[in-house]
């Protein structure tokens, strides 16, 4: 398939991803008498995922993350010269489904984008008060494992035609644990869609979300790549993937 119409899906999973997963936490995850809380948020994210690769996998291998295509990459599942369009796919659907969201926002009276917009902070605006230390950390730990077993998910055939399902239940689990301390990153194309439309401190931190997935993806990355190469030797029995 030509690469214009995986970009188009990159696109379009991404933005979608950004509406369900943003939108809930951002219209529902603490609506005054009926809020969603952190599960709602965390299984938002998780089924945009699902849903997302489904309909797109076939056709880009649905990333929908920068992290992730340069972890693929490093890998040596994702050819280098489409990384980069990749990545700019993905921000421009992130901040199509911003735009949406922000947009719908603005129809209610009073709404006022500096004050949330569910962007990824540290320290003060860290919703558990954790310092950039303790976020860099998270985010960085957390993408390791989320490529890694993206990586091992799609790696095994007789997974890979369910991999969108055990991919989002692992994205859901990974929110739960960082929503409390940077608001659940993992992906600068996310975080970039909502500090650039909130401004203020989050564009200010959104340094520190793309470095610290990026940082974890590549790592990872490497690791899967290492892991095959010591399956090839046979030091663990070629059962790696």
């Amino acid at each position: 398939m030509g690469l214009p119409k995986k970009l188009v899906a990159e696109t379009l999973g991404t933005a979608w991803l950004i509406i369900g997963g943003v939108g809930a936490a951002v219209f529902a995850g603490a609506y005054p008498e009926f809020g969603i809380g952190f599960l709602g948020v965390s299984l938002a994210f998780g089924l945009a995922v699902v849903t997302g690769a489904f309909a797109f996998g076939h056709v880009s291998g649905a990333h929908f993350n920068p992290a992730v295509t340069l972890g693929l990459t490093a890998a040596g599942r994702f050819d280098w010269k489409h990384a980069v369009p990749y990545i700019i796919a993905q921000v421009v659907g992130g901040l199509i489904g911003a735009w949406v969201i922000y947009e719908i926002c603005t129809g209610k009276a009073g709404f006022d984008v500096t004050k949330g917009f569910a962007s990824n902070g540290f320290g003060e605006h860290s919703p558990g008060g954790y310092s950039m230390h303790a976020v860099f950390l998270a985010e960085a730990v957390l993408t390791f494992f989320f490529v890694t077993l993206i990586l091992h998910i799609t790696g095994n055939d007789l997974s890979a035609g369910l991999a969108p399902l055990p991919i989002g239940l692992t994205l859901a689990l990974l929110c739960l644990v960082a929503i409390p301390i940077s608001n659940g990153s993992f992906n600068p194309a996310r975080s970039t869609a909502t500090a650039l439309f909130q401004g203020g401190w989050p564009v200010d931190q959104l340094w520190l979300f793309w470095v610290a997935p990026i940082a974890g993806g590549i790592a990872a990355g490497i690791f899967d790549r290492l892991c095959v190469k010591c399956c090839g030797g046979g030091c663990c029995g070629g059962k790696c993937h």
